[in-house]
């Protein structure tokens, strides 16, 4: 604070303490600094150039009655790359543009490039001098995000089929993850709500483990003990899914905290919806992550809806990027349908969060255009035509196919060949799946605890009496023995 109150003799305002003050102690290493000087020393002044001394805020007096609006943080911008027809706004924007080596012709310049060393201009053809996310990189996006989409398809048939007890598509939203997702280190821990599928496929996930898991087999790594969809990975870093909402923000911060303490060189990305950031624990996940400074992101996928319960109805704030600067989180709101923006922000926010120790906070713009899920019908709270808008003009994987398109790297017939590919492939899995026997029963009492206790050993024991006398009414023979 003394370096703070130099500062402001030196700009000679009165009023420049606050500001300045705020401004010193957000730089590396003055934490630190106002941490090891927790006493203030007093100074006295006269009227409204007394200076408030209260160490839960950083502020001035004022002396008009004046109550904060609720809207002065408003308006917050959706940063984007692509327009909806694929068409990159900004070249400097543009991730692959930036990575083009040996430099070729880029074909989205809309305006001047930026002015050397990056660029170079001359009828619009831009020359880039080093590499960032090559060809087949952006490549993978795409058939990532259509993979997962054909998986849908099919899944989602199959549990109206009476296959599978449940699941959720992830229609409309494949952008959030792959773009995401690609922006991470493979290492990085992931904690997902469940609706977040495309990281682990990008991942390299294995499609028979997806279905193993949906259909509860004993190639299920959860040894079929949870519903579909809530995968999990050790080898990828993919924390387990679990249904509660919001119950994995506090502990993506306590891993993020352990992995700041552990000097990891490592980032937590906790994912959630804007449902779910209206639980306590969101906030309490928030405010842990800004004061224990935490390398996290938290990655909001606000699609529109809570389930059945519109945005209109879950707040009355400007998001929840806005939420962010109260808790003394840096913030971002993207175009969630525009995988470059995604990749760009997760990457940027990834490389800082683990530089200054420090959390960050993504609002990606999306729009979930399937149901919540099979339990649900959103016929009963939206129209068609609101759906067939975001799935005819704003899909992210339509904004992404005109961009290859547009470059050459990619066809009608590739595009022909890729569908009937990846349809292949996620059947073979899919018959797969079907094929394989249930987990033995008697996992249902293991790896709980390391000794059994003694209630839990009899409720084993009268299973297997039971099982004995009546198993004949049972499908015993679709269960490992």
């Amino acid at each position: 604070m003394a370096v703070a109150a130099a500062a402001a003799r030196v700009w000679g305002s009165s009023r420049g303490l606050g500001r300045v003050g705020l401004l010193l102690l957000r730089q590396p290493g003055a934490r630190g600094l106002a941490r090891s000087h927790p006493q203030r020393q007093q100074q006295h002044f006269s009227s409204l150039d007394d200076k408030p001394q209260f160490p839960g805020a950083s502020a001035e007096f004022i002396d008009r009655l004046e109550f904060i609006q609720p809207n002065v943080i408003s308006g917050i911008p959706i940063y984007r790359v692509m327009d909806r027809q694929g068409q990159i706004i900004n070249p400097s924007e543009d991730p692959h543009v930036r990575g083009r080596f040996p430099p070729t012709p880029c074909l989205h310049a809309q305006a001047p490039c930026p002015s050397p060393p990056l660029w170079s201009h001359l009828a619009h053809i831009c020359l880039c001098l080093h590499l960032q996310l090559p060809q087949e990189k952006v490549l993978k996006f795409y058939k990532t995000m259509t993979l997962l989409n054909t998986m849908d398809r099919i899944l989602y048939e199959s549990q109206r089929q009476g296959r599978i007890s449940f699941y959720m598509t992830n229609y409309g939203e494949e952008g959030t993850h792959v773009g995401s997702a690609a922006a991470l280190d493979n290492t990085d821990l992931v904690f997902g709500q469940y609706r977040e599928a495309g990281v682990l496929m990008y991942r390299n996930y294995p499609l028979e483990l997806f279905m193993a898991q949906c259909y509860g087999n004993v190639s299920d790594l959860g040894k079929g003990r949870q519903m579909p969809v809530h995968y999990g990975c050790r080898e990828r870093h993919f924390v387990t899914i679990s249904s509660p909402l919001a119950t994995q923000i506090p502990q993506a911060v306590g891993a993020a905290y352990a992995a700041k303490r552990a000097n990891a060189n490592r980032v937590v990305i906790c994912y959630f919806g804007e449902g779910a950031a209206s639980e306590g624990d969101a906030h309490a996940g928030f405010n842990f992550a800004a004061t224990l400074e935490c390398p996290i992101i938290f990655f909001c996928r606000n699609n529109g809806y809570a389930i059945s319960t519109p945005t209109s109805e879950q707040y009355r704030g400007d998001g929840i990027a806005a939420r962010g600067p109260g808790y003394g989180i840096l913030s971002i709101r993207v175009d969630g349908n525009d995988v470059f923006a995604v990749y760009n922000a997760t990457k940027e926010a990834r490389r800082r969060a683990v530089a200054e120790n420090q959390p960050f906070l993504i609002e990606a713009m999306t729009y979930r255009i399937g149901h919540h899920s099979t339990s649900d019908d959103s016929s009963a709270y939206r129209s068609v035509d609101e759906v067939n808008y975001w799935d005819k003009q704003d899909h992210p994987i339509s904004r992404l196919r005109h961009y290859l398109q547009s470059c050459g790297w990619w066809g009608d017939e590739q595009e022909k060949a890729w569908r009937k590919q990846s349809r292949k492939k996620v059947m073979e899995a899919f018959e797969q799946a079907e094929r394989k026997l249930k987990p033995s029963p008697n996992l249902l009492f293991s790896d709980v605890y390391q000794e059994m206790p003694t209630q839990l050993r009899k409720q084993q024991e009268s299973l297997a009496r039971h099982l004995q006398t009546y198993g004949e009414h049972y499908p015993l023979d679709h269960f490992e023995k």
